[in-house]
């Protein structure tokens, strides 16, 4: 799809669930990225810091698969979008509402050896 094309997309889309009215978007931008999917690997066991880092910047929520780099389903993804929300609203600064989405034990995903050597 043309970047023209998606930004006209996003925005109908976006009007139909009423997050913005018919001809709000003044302008857009289409970011391409490769290999967008949370890597595990090299520095990300120094994440931590970076989170502690990035909750300093008040008006920073980061939410979903990108901008928390973590491998959330989209269920996941909305609910730190909805955390968000809620933080907004009650002029919170506490951040770790968003952190701790898709954390619990239960939704973790397990491979299929790991499971097997449980037994």
């Amino acid at each position: 799809m043309k970047d023209e094309d998606f930004l006209r997309f996003a925005e109908q889309e976006l009007v139909k669930i009423h997050v913005l009215r018919k001809g709000a978007v003044k302008e857009g931008h289409v970011v391409h990225m490769k290999k967008a999917y949370p890597a595990y690997y090299g520095s990300y066991k120094d994440f931590p810091r970076l989170q502690q880092s990035l909750d300093t910047i008040s008006n920073l929520y980061c939410i979903g698969r990108n901008g928390q780099h973590r491998y959330n389903n989209m269920d996941h993804s909305m609910l730190t979008a909805i955390r968000a929300v809620e933080l907004i609203q009650n002029q919170s600064t506490d951040k770790s509402s968003l952190w701790n989405v898709n954390t619990e034990s239960d939704y973790q995903e397990i491979k299929e050896e790991d499971r097997n050597s449980e037994k």
